[in-house]
């Protein structure tokens, strides 16, 4: 709907469209969401789908975090221009993982921060230096806090994205932590 609208009204490159972490992630997710929903509770023992659906849960939660602390108010720049679906893929979307991931908590122990951490980060610092570098020839930033004739140049583009880094490996232990508590209140331990 956003994308069609985006389309129809600005004639909004696609491959902009599809640029967005906002996007990707929420598409991440819902293919998460419609995996786990067609296999019932069969395969989710596994470690690498409570690893992927603990990468869904934390790039939501950069999605909702980001766009409440630094994206809010830029609907028009950002494309997000019909109100519902605005809300949808930053306000929903992610409190539904969250919400996912504790009432289905992961079936592992060896959830840990750093097992969590260097496979989890490996997407959003990957966006990141791809959106700069595709920034820098396309002279076009997903997100103002990226481009560095909006914010000032790239140490501040730096600051914003090691403040991102910060905050996101502060939910990559709470997301671990809440998985690793939760599947020891679900065993009974």
């Amino acid at each position: 709907m956003q994308f069609y609208e985006s389309y129809r009204v600005r004639q909004f490159p696609a491959v902009n469209f599809f640029s967005f972490f906002t996007i990707q992630s929420n598409l991440f997710a819902a293919a998460v969401l419609l995996r786990g929903g067609s296999s019932g509770r069969a395969g989710h023992g596994l470690n690498t789908w409570n690893m992927i659906r603990g990468a869904a849960v934390l790039y939501m939660s950069i999605t909702g975090v980001v766009y409440g602390l630094l994206l809010a108010g830029y609907q028009e720049a950002l494309q997000t221009t019909i109100p519902w679906v605005d809300t949808v893929l930053h306000r929903l979307m992610p409190l539904v993982m969250v919400v996912d991931w504790l009432m289905d908590p992961p079936r592992s122990k060896d959830m840990t921060f750093i097992h969590c951490a260097t496979r989890w980060a490996v997407y959003p610092l990957a966006y990141a230096g791809w959106s700069l570098l595709r920034g820098t020839w396309a002279s076009w930033y997903p997100y103002p806090f990226l481009n560095p004739q909006v914010v000032g140049g790239y140490p501040i583009v730096a600051l914003y994205c090691l403040g991102i880094a910060a905050g996101s490996l502060a939910f990559v232990g709470m997301v671990a932590w809440l998985g690793r508590r939760c599947h020891l209140e679900v065993e009974g331990g």
